[in-house]
């Protein structure tokens, strides 16, 4: 049967409603390749906000499925640890990685060794850089699109979405842009379980693990005996708090801002696109008035919710909606849960661009790890489609699009459209 077929999502939904509750399991990769978790979810808010689930791929762990659950998680960094990883890893995940040394990135540590690394960092998205940094973001969209074939089907997420987050990432990191599609492949080999995406085995995800480093490694090399720039890994290789870290948590940190500089703006430019299609009185009503880009980027992101989920483990026990969460439990903040909860979300499956406050959506998290690039990502997705806006009366999706199968990162492997000729 074909995982994205109505079939398989009415069997899906069936199964998600008729499981016993103590079943449950939302971290199901198939059912995200197929976009048919929702009906799992719709039910865990409805039922059991507080979830736990005793037997998985990933071992037990708590799911959260309510926004103001996942608030009270997400801002209790006192009790709920990022410092055992923020997403949840399959048992075998586990197992490999305990074959090699392992290093702290910021967002896997708490404070205050946290919040000295990400101060390092922080300087590269802040808004004077940003503001800086437009011109040349509004110059490589303008490329790309006048780049585009017309009247051919092609792939949104290849020709654009990958190129631009590519580009600028190339920029943050100070990376040759002749080379920009490195980053977006280890994006790619890191994020993906053996057989899907770029990853053939965990042997290849090693080795291109080792290919990473030793780049980044040399950058390091470069920059440290260079004056201080305002890149990123000079910033760490000059920080005072990052300067002398051991190699493992510059890798990890490069790990981390590699993920972070493409997932999210990648898979919201291309989540635009297909909303759009999908929404066609919504998509008029952009091409009616320009001005709604800003509201209609903050709707793209809670709608398309780039990243699923972020997990922490519980420090202490913690009693939650009626649950004892006990210390060590792992527990699992589904942000595609609470961006569709309508408790906070009038009407949360519309696609409404002129929403009343499109900015209430979980998507870049909240707390010490909120998305430290969250306004970057805001602003190339701004800026794409004021220029599409200027060149294209229509983007015409012209089949389904193939999704990534993850848990955590819910994007698009690719996106089929064609840009009509004008008559």
């Amino acid at each position: 049967m074909d995982d994205g077929s109505v079939e398989f999502k009415e069997a899906a939904a069936a199964e998600a409603w008729t499981t016993p509750l103590e079943a449950l399991n939302p971290a199901q990769a198939d059912l995200f390749a197929a976009d048919a978790f929702w009906p799992v979810f719709d039910r865990l808010r409805k039922e059991a906000p507080v979830h736990f689930t005793p037997e998985s791929e990933y071992g037990p762990y708590w799911s959260i499925s309510k926004y103001n659950d996942i608030m009270a998680v997400d801002t209790n960094h006192q009790v709920f640890s990022s410092a055992d990883g923020i997403v949840l890893q399959t048992l075998e995940a586990k197992a490999e990685a305990d074959k090699r040394p392992r290093g702290n990135s910021f967002i896997a540590m708490d404070p205050p060794g946290h919040d000295v690394q990400r101060k390092t960092v922080s300087p590269a998205v802040a808004p004077a850089n940003l503001a800086a940094m437009a011109p040349l973001i509004r110059e490589r969209a303008a490329a790309i699109l006048d780049g585009l074939p017309i009247g051919e089907e092609f792939d949104w997420v290849d020709l654009v979405s990958k190129e631009l987050t590519a580009m600028t990432l190339a920029t943050l990191f100070d990376y040759p842009q002749a080379r920009r599609r490195e980053l977006t492949f280890w994006s790619d080999m890191f994020t993906n379980a053996p057989g899907h995406g770029p990853a053939k085995s965990w042997e290849h995800k090693r080795e291109q693990a080792d290919a990473c480093f030793a780049a980044f490694d040399e950058l390091w090399a470069e920059r440290v005996n260079a004056p201080p720039r305002f890149d990123l890994v000079s910033m760490l290789a000059h920080g005072a708090e990052t300067r002398d870290s051991d190699p493992v948590d510059y890798h990890s940190n490069v790990v981390l801002l590699i993920i972070g500089g493409n997932d999210t703006t990648r898979n919201t430019i291309s989540g635009s696109v297909y909303a759009l299609n999908k929404n066609p009185g919504e998509y008029q009503k952009l091409r009616d008035n320009p001005a709604l880009i800003s509201s209609m980027v903050s709707e793209t992101i809670r709608w398309q919710t780039p990243l699923a989920h972020m997990a922490r483990t519980a420090m202490a026990d913690f009693e939650l909606g009626g649950k004892t969460i006990r210390a060590g439990d792992r527990v699992c903040m589904w942000y595609v849960s609470g961006n569709r909860d309508d408790d906070i979300i009038a009407d949360p499956y519309a696609y409404k661009i002129d929403r009343e406050r499109p900015r209430t959506h979980l998507s870049f998290g909240f707390g010490i790890h909120r998305c430290v690039g969250n306004r970057l990502a805001e602003l190339q997705l701004t800026i794409i489609w004021e220029e599409i806006l200027k060149r294209f009366p229509e983007i015409v999706l012209t089949q389904e699009p193939t999704r990534t199968h993850s848990v955590f990162v819910k994007g698009y492997e690719t996106l089929p459209v064609v840009i009509p000729r004008r008559n």
